[in-house]
C-alpha cells in the first residue's frame, strides 16, 4: 500500500528526473488521499494530455526501477487501457485522455480546481470528488466500490451534473460508459444499501436506446 508520505516523495523523485514541463490530473486513490478522503492506495492513478507527457513520466519512472507490466492482468480486456509500471507492491496506472470506458472530459479538467507542484516540471491537479467517483465506475477494480461507497458517504455528489457528464459521454460514443456507470450504481445499491437517487438510474437507461438495452 501506498500512502500520502509515500506518493509525495515519489512525485518530488519523479518531478526531478523530468526532463521537460508536464501537467497531469490525479484521479482514484492518489486524488482521494490528497483530499484527505484515503489513508493509503493500491496504485498510483494518473491522467496525462499527451502521449508524449506520459512517455517522459514513463522515462523518469524506469530510472527509478519501475518496469512494465501487462495491464490485461488487471484490466482484462476492457478498453482503453493503461499503461502499468511497477517495483515492489507499488505500481502505477497511466492514462491519456480516455479511463477505460469514460473520456476525461474538459468539464472533468475544470472541476480539478486543487493543483500542487513537484519539482520545476511535474504539475498536477486533483480530480474532483464527483470525477473520482466516475472513474472508479469506469477502472472497477479491486477496492473500487469501498473507495466510491467512502465519496458518497463523505461528499455530497450533485446528481445533476452526473446525469450531464452521462450525456456528454454518450454524445461521443461512449456508450459503454454509460451501461458501467448504470450497473455499478445498482452493485452500490444492493451492496451497501445506499441512498442512491432511483430518477439517476432511470435517467441513465434513459440515454441508451431500447435495442441497444435489448442487446445488453
Amino acid at each position: 500500500m501506498i500512502n500520502i508520505e509515500r506518493q509525495t516523495g515519489l512525485f518530488i523523485a519523479i518531478g526531478k528526473r523530468l526532463k521537460k514541463r508536464i501537467n497531469a490530473y490525479a484521479v482514484g486513490g492518489t486524488a482521494m488521499m490528497f483530499l484527505g478522503l484515503k489513508e493509503s492506495t493500491l496504485d498510483i492513478d494518473l491522467v496525462f494530455e499527451t502521449l508524449e507527457d506520459r512517455q517522459e513520466f514513463m522515462e523518469a519512472l524506469k530510472s527509478l526501477g519501475y518496469y512494465y507490466l501487462d495491464a490485461r492482468i488487471v484490466y482484462k480486456r476492457k478498453e482503453n487501457r493503461p499503461e502499468m509500471l511497477t517495483l515492489g507492491d507499488e505500481r502505477f496506472d497511466l492514462f491519456v485522455d480516455d479511463v477505460v470506458y469514460f473520456n476525461f472530459s474538459k468539464n472533468m479538467r475544470q472541476r480539478a480546481t486543487r493543483l500542487d507542484q513537484f519539482g520545476e516540471n511535474f504539475i498536477l491537479k486533483i480530480a474532483s470528488p464527483l470525477d473520482i467517483f466516475l472513474m472508479k465506475c469506469a477502472t472497477d477494480r479491486l477496492k473500487d466500490m469501498d473507495d466510491a461507497k467512502s465519496i458518497l458517504t463523505k461528499t455530497k455528489i450533485d446528481w445533476k451534473i452526473v446525469i450531464e457528464e452521462a450525456k456528454y459521454q454518450f454524445s461521443i460514443g461512449k456508450k459503454a460508459a454509460i451501461f458501467e456507470l448504470g450497473h455499478f450504481l445498482e452493485k452500490l445499491k444492493n451492496k451497501f444499501k445506499l441512498d442512491i437517487p432511483k430518477k439517476v438510474e432511470d435517467e441513465l437507461w434513459e440515454l441508451i436506446p431500447e435495442e441497444d438495452l435489448k442487446e445488453n
